[in-house]
C-alpha cells in the first residue's frame, strides 16, 4: 500500500487513535492473519466464528505491523473504526461478528481502499462479473496486461467486502492495472462494490442461474449484474463495457451505460469475436480472433471451450488499451491456470486423466465442465471411459432440485460413462439421470468424499477421465488429490 501514518488512516475512515501518538507509518501490506504480516504493515482486528482478530493485535504489532485497524480498543497501537450506523441489506457479514466490529472494520477498509485508488492518477480499474468464469477471466486479463505494466489481481475468488478492498490496498504507485472481481448476493451489492474502487473498464460475462436463492431470476440477477456497467464512466471520459453478445440478457445491458460498448462471442454482430473454433486431445480451444484492427491466430493453453468467451473479454480490453492482435494472440496462448482447483488436469502414470475442476460449482459452470469431459473423452478412438464426480450446487433456493435434476439429465445427454453424485443435497442429479436414460449402474450415489474415494479407487482403470466438481464448501478437490495420490503408488 502507499506510505500512510495512522493518524493520516484514522483521518480517512473517521476513526480515533488508541495507544499511539498516530505517527507509525503503514508501507507494508494490510493483511487479516497474523501468519502473514510484514514489517510495516496494518492488521485488521476482524471477529470470526472461533477466534476473534482483537485478541491478536499485540502479536501482530509484535511480528512487525504498524498498528492496528480494530473496532474496538485493543492491546497495541491501533486505529477505531467508527461504528456503522446504516448497512446495506444485502452486506456482507462476517461469521461470528455479533457486535458488529467487524462490519466496523470493514466499513472503514473500504473509505481506506477509496482514498488510496482515487490517488493514483496513472491506475486503470478493471471489474469483472457474471454467474460463471470471473476468476479465470481475471487471471485471463492479469497475464495478458502485465507486458504493459504491473498488474495487481486478488488470489482466487477474493470478491466481497473483505476481498475487494484488501485487493485493491496491494496497489501502489507503480501499480498500472486493477483487475478486480465483483460478486453480487442482492441488488446494490455490485453497485457499492464498485463505490469502493470505481472501474475505468466493466465486463460482464453472462448471466445463469447462480445466487437464483439471493436474486429469485435471471432477470434479477441480470438486474444486479449490470450494476457493474451502469458505474462506469462516460465514454468520453473513457469508460468501456465488455458484454458477451452470445448473452441476450447481458447483450442488452448496452442500454444501461454510458461508456463505450464492446461486445465480444461467436456472434456475427460482436466486435472482437472468435471463428473456426477447435478443441485438442485434452479440450484446448485454437480459434480466429477477429477484430477491427486485424486477425490473428490464438491457442489456448487452459481447458474447456467456455475459456474461448474468457479469453475475448481479455482480449477486448487489450484492444482497447493499445495491444495489436498479434500480441493479444501470443499473450493468450502462454497464459496458463493461476487459481487451484480450476480445470487442473493431471495425468497418473497409469494412463487416468484426473480434472479438478472443484473450487465451486453453478449449473453454468458444471455444464461446461461436462461438456470439456465429453470433449477429452472423445478426443481419442475408441473413446475413454469418462467418470463425473458431482457434488452439491449451492445458492440455488426454491431452484435447487430443478437444477441439480437438469445436470443429471444433461450427463446422460452427453454420453458420460459413469455418474458419482456425492451427498444428499445433489441426490437429484442421481435421480434425474435415471429419469432421462433409464440408467442402471452407471450413475450410483454416495453420502460422501470416502465413500466416492473408496468407490472410484475400486472401480477405475487405466485410461479413464475423472471430472471432480461441486461448490467449494463441500470439499471435493478431495477426491482429486486421493486419486492422484493413489496414482502414485
Amino acid at each position: 500500500m502507499i506510505a500512510l501514518t495512522l493518524a493520516e488512516i484514522a483521518e480517512i475512515v473517521g476513526g480515533r487513535l488508541h495507544a499511539t501518538d498516530g505517527s507509525p507509518v503503514v508501507t507494508g501490506s494490510i493483511e487479516f492473519d497474523t501468519r502473514k504480516i510484514t514489517e510495516g504493515g496494518l492488521f485488521l482486528a476482524l471477529p470470526g466464528e472461533r477466534v476473534d482478530g482483537h485478541d491478536f493485535a499485540a502479536q501482530a504489532v509484535a511480528s512487525g505491523a504498524a498498528g492496528v485497524l480494530a473496532g474496538r480498543e485493543v492491546d497495541a497501537p491501533a486505529v477505531i473504526a467508527p461504528p456503522v450506523q446504516t448497512r446495506h441489506a444485502n452486506a456482507y457479514v462476517l461469521a461470528g461478528d455479533r457486535s458488529g466490529e467487524g462490519a466496523a472494520v470493514l466499513e472503514a477498509l473500504a473509505k481506506l481502499a477509496r482514498h488510496v485508488t482515487d490517488r493514483l492518477k496513472d491506475l486503470t480499474i478493471i471489474g469483472i462479473t457474471g454467474s460463471a468464469g470471473k476468476t479465470s477471466t481475471k487471471d485471463l486479463i492479469a497475464q495478458v496486461l502485465a507486458p504493459a505494466g504491473d498488474v495487481v489481481a486478488p488470489p482466487e475468488s477474493f470478491n466481497n467486502e473483505l476481498g475487494h478492498p484488501w485487493t485493491a490496498l496491494r496497489s501502489t504507485e507503480d501499480t498500472r492495472f486493477l483487475v478486480l472481481e465483483l460478486s453480487a448476493r442482492g441488488i446494490g451489492h455490485i453497485a457499492n462494490l464498485c463505490q469502493v474502487a470505481p472501474p475505468r473498464f466493466g465486463a460482464v460475462l453472462n448471466v445463469g442461474t447462480a445466487h437464483l436463492s439471493e436474486f429469485g431470476s435471471r432477470e434479477g440477477i441480470a438486474q444486479g449484474k449490470g450494476e457493474l456497467v451502469e458505474a462506469l464512466p462516460g465514454e468520453e471520459h473513457g469508460g468501456v463495457a465488455i458484454l458477451n453478445a452470445d448473452d441476450p440478457l447481458v447483450a442488452g445491458m448496452a442500454s444501461r451505460t454510458k461508456a463505450k460498448v464492446v461486445l465480444v462471442g461467436e456472434n456475427p454482430k460482436a466486435d472482437v469475436r472468435a471463428t473456426d473454433i477447435e478443441l485438442d486431445e485434452q479440450a484446448r480451444a485454437s480459434f480466429t480472433l477477429k477484430t477491427s484492427q486485424g486477425d490473428a491466430h490464438v491457442e489456448l493453453g487452459l481447458n474447456g471451450s467456455h475459456q474461448v468467451g474468457n479469453a475475448l473479454v481479455a482480449a477486448a480490453i487489450a484492444l482497447e488499451l493499445g495491444a495489436t492482435p498479434a500480441e493479444i494472440a501470443q499473450r493468450l496462448g502462454a497464459a496458463r491456470r493461476v487459481s487451484a482447483h480450476r480445470m487442473v488436469i493431471t495425468d497418473r502414470a497409469d494412463g487416468v486423466t484426473v480434472i479438478d475442476d472443484a473450487y465451486n460449482a453453478n449449473p453454468d459452470s458444471v455444464r461446461a465442465a461436462l461438456k470439456a469431459l465429453a470433449s477429452i473423452s472423445r478426443a481419442t478412438t475408441p473413446a475413454r471411459r469418462c467418470w463425473a464426480v458431482l457434488g452439491p450446487m449451492a445458492e440455488l433456493g426454491d431452484d435447487a432440485v430443478r437444477e441439480h435434476d437438469e445436470i443429471g439429465r444433461l450427463v446422460v445427454r452427453l454420453d458420460i460413462s459413469k455418474l458419482v453424485v456425492v451427498g444428499e443435497a445433489a441426490r437429484a442429479m442421481h435421480q434425474g439421470a435415471h429419469l432421462e436414460g433409464s440408467w442402471g449402474d452407471e450413475s450410483v450415489a454416495v453420502p460422501d468424499v470416502d465413500a466416492a474415494i473408496a468407490l472410484l479407487q475400486g472401480e477405475i482403470r487405466p485410461g479413464d477421465v475423472v471430472l471432480v466438481k461441486a461448490s467449494n464448501a463441500y470439499r471435493l478437490w478431495r477426491i482429486a488429490e486421493a486419486l492422484l495420490e493413489a496414482g502414485t503408488k
